[in-house]
Formats: structure tokens, C-alpha cells, sequence
């Protein structure tokens, strides 16, 4: 299974499906398309049933049960994007075999991946990894889940001996961007509960989100000639600055971890007449949640106060913490813990710092906590993941259909 999940993984990641954040259409590429229907034709050949490839780039499958014994119908997601803050064209992996330690050099970029700046890498002495070029991101995330998924589908045609209930399978469009559920058709998709195959080092089981929000202000200022400046120029740039440094410092993503939330400054745009800034708000508590954006509307009142009204906040929420839709079902998370534990690997329990479709699937109907597909470093140029990670994530997803079966 190795090789051939490593050739999967290769063909899929080569395969450019970078979301737009600054495109209201869905999908927000149309670069997705190219992988989904090459999903779509490998889903054909391997006989799923009721495959639907919608308009707005949702695809879904089902692969029938083969016993007639009790089980629940259970849905594997992963999402077809790449995130959009860093290339994904020409995607060229190198492959590192028997890893030996030490530094890995990207390429001929003259980048590398460091044992001093990700020592993780040395948990994988032995064993296969793929790496970027050093030039574009590799698209792990999360390639990585539906390569998994795809051979996990391919591994139960081959062994008609393990049983299993009715699967569904659904990759998503725009992730990245937050939107991946946003249109995902819970009825139509039939499962009672699901699993998002995404990100995350072997082990990791997650039902814990942020709760998210996604903060805009605008800045009007008052542009005079320098000379004559005194008692008329309002620099927008400066207030701008000012109302970032009234946020607690130590409360940015680079100085928390855990169950920390953050303000974290993603975009900051100005001249002296016009200056934008956009957060992303984050917390795991909702009710510390509450208190962040509470906090920024209060910074923004006191700012209008001292300067006329020249700043306008938009402020939205984007999903919640789904462990409050997942705890009531207590035995979806149970599954997947003696799944990870019959693969010989020690389940590792840890909140999500970041998205995922699950946290709106959740609220949605369809409890969807996140088991690992074993990449590390999304996003960027260091990013890597064990190929003996993936085969792992494909046993784990094995056992979870196989377990599910009332014995």
C-alpha cells in the first residue's frame, strides 16, 4: 500500500486547486474542478454508487454495505482547496527515503527544513517523506485526506472479507477560504455522523474548534500637505496602528497555544485618507469568545470618541467550537479512539487551532470530528508528511468502518 498511496498522493498534489478568498462565486476557482472529476472517474471505477458532482463543486459518493448486520451509515470528508497564501501551481514534491535525520534541503531553492526549527522531523528517522521543492506549498492539506480516503475505498473492494455498513464519501470545495459546508447537503449526503480526514500528526483525534469571527475596520482620515499639516491631518495609517497596539500583545497566534485564543491582524492597508485592517478573532471558550469581539467594538468606540467617528467595524461570526454539537454523542469519538488504538497507535486528544467543515457540518445536523491524515506545516513551503502516516490513517479509516459493525 505504501507505493501506492505515494503515487496517488504525487498525482493528486500536482493537480493546482488553490481557493480565492476574494471571489464570492462557488467554487471560488474553477481549478477545483480539475480534481474533482478526476475524482468523479476514479469513483466510477471503482463501482461507488450514487455519485453526484453538483454544479458548485460538491462530490459525493457511496460505497453499499456488504453485510447485513447492524451498523450506522458513516461519511469520510476531505476537502479538494489549497489554501490561497501560498502557491500551489507546479507543484513538484521531492521524496526522501529512509530519512537519516538531519536537515532537508528543498530543492534547489537553498531552503530547508531545519531539525533546529521543526525537530518533529526527526520522529520519522526511517521512514519516507515527501517534501515541497521549496517554491510552492505541497498541498497535504489536504490532498493527503482524500488520497486516504480514496484508498481507504480502494482497500475494502479488495477485501470483500472485511465488513462494513453503507460509506459515504464527500469532497468539498473552499475549505481554505471558510466556506467548504457552507452549501455541503447534509440530507442528501444520508450518513448519521461523519469524519473530516485532514491535517494533523498520526495520532490526532479532534472535536474541539474555535469559536471564529472575522473583524473589518475602515479608517477614514484627512490628508493635508505635511507644511501645513498642525490641527488638520488625521492619518488614518496612525489610528490604525494605534488601535492594534490597544489589543493585548501577548494575545496574537505566535505567543499562544492550547486552549489560548488570539486577535490575530491578517490584512493592514492604508494611506493617510484610507486605511483597512482585518482580524480574525479566535477562542475555544465561548464565552472568552464573546469578550474578544466585545472588546475590539469597545477599542473602536473609544477610537471614534477621541478622532470624530472616522472608523466603521464590520464584524462577523464564521462558525463555533463543535464539541458542543459533538459531546452529546460521545460514541463518535469513542469509535475513532479504538480505531487509532487497534492501528497500534496512541490516540492523541488536542483542540483544533484553526478550520475545519466539520465545525459547520456539526452545527448542521451531522456531528464531524477530525481524525489525522499525518501532514505537518500546512500552508507554506515546509511542509511534509511520513508516507507511513498516511498508510496509517488508511487503517484507522478501515477500522472505523470495520468496527462500526455490531459484532
Amino acid at each position: 500500500m505504501k507505493e501506492k498511496i505515494l503515487n496517488r498522493f504525487i498525482r493528486y498534489v500536482k493537480v493546482n486547486t488553490k481557493s480565492d478568498p476574494n471571489c464570492e462565486c462557488v467554487p471560488s476557482t474553477q481549478v477545483q474542478f480539475d480534481l474533482a472529476n478526476m475524482l468523479k472517474s476514479e469513483l466510477e471505477e471503482l463501482g461507488l454508487v450514487n455519485i453526484s458532482l453538483d454544479e458548485k463543486c460538491y462530490l459525493m459518493a457511496t460505497l453499499p454495505a456488504n453485510t447485513t448486520k447492524k451498523a450506522p451509515v458513516i461519511g469520510f470528508i476531505s476537502h479538494l482547496d489549497t489554501a490561497p497564501d501560498f502557491s500551489g501551481e507546479s507543484v513538484n514534491p521531492q521524496v526522501i527515503e529512509n530519512y537519516q535525520g538531519g536537515d532537508i534541503a528543498l530543492g534547489t531553492s537553498g531552503d530547508s527544513i531545519t531539525v533546529a526549527d521543526f525537530p518533529e522531523i526527526l520522529d520519522y528517522i526511517g521512514q519516507t517523506i515527501v517534501t515541497t521543492d521549496g517554491t510552492t506549498l505541497l498541498g497535504a492539506d489536504d490532498k493527503a485526506g482524500i488520497a486516504e480516503i480514496m484508498e481507504f475505498l480502494t482497500y475494502l473492494n479488495e477485501h470483500p472479507e472485511i465488513e462494513h455498513g453503507e460509506i459515504k464519501v464527500g469532497f468539498t470545495p473552499d475549505e481554505e477560504i471558510g466556506r467548504g459546508a457552507d452549501l455541503f447537503d447534509v440530507p442528501n449526503f444520508g450518513a448519521e455522523f461523519a469524519y473530516t480526514v485532514d491535517g494533523g500528526k498520526i495520532g490526532e483525534i479532534e472535536y474541539e474548534t474555535f469559536n471564529a469571527a472575522g473583524a473589518k475596520i475602515e479608517i477614514h482620515g484627512r490628508n493635508v500637505h505635511p507644511g501645513s499639516a498642525k490641527g488638520k491631518l488625521v492619518s488614518s495609517i496612525a489610528i490604525g496602528e494605534e488601535l492594534n497596539r490597544m489589543l493585548p500583545f501577548n494575545e496574537r497566534p505566535e505567543y499562544t497555544e492550547g486552549y489560548e485564543g488570539f486577535y490575530f491582524l491578517m490584512h493592514f492597508d492604508g494611506t493617510i485618507e484610507h486605511t483597512t485592517l482585518e482580524y480574525i478573532i479566535r477562542d475555544h471558550s465561548k464565552e472568552k469568545f464573546e469578550c474578544r469581539k466585545a472588546t475590539l467594538s469597545k477599542i473602536v468606540a473609544f477610537l471614534n470618541e477621541k478622532y470624530d467617528n472616522r472608523l466603521t467595524l464590520s464584524m462577523k461570526d464564521q462558525y463555533y467550537n463543535m464539541a458542543e454539537m459533538i459531546k452529546p454523542h460521545p460514541h463518535i469519538y469513542d469509535l475513532a479512539v479504538k480505531a487509532i488504538k487497534k492501528a497500534g497507535i496512541e490516540p492523541i486528544t488536542k483542540p483544533v487551532r484553526g478550520g475545519t467543515d466539520g465545525s459547520k457540518l456539526s452545527f448542521m445536523g451531522l456531528p464531524t470530528p477530525n481524525v489525522f491524515c499525518g501532514g505537518h506545516n500546512g500552508h507554506g513551503k515546509y511542509e511534509f508528511i511520513p508516507v507511513e502516516s498516511m498508510v496509517k490513517a488508511v487503517e484507522v479509516l478501515v477500522n472505523i468502518a470495520n468496527l462500526a459493525v455490531e459484532k
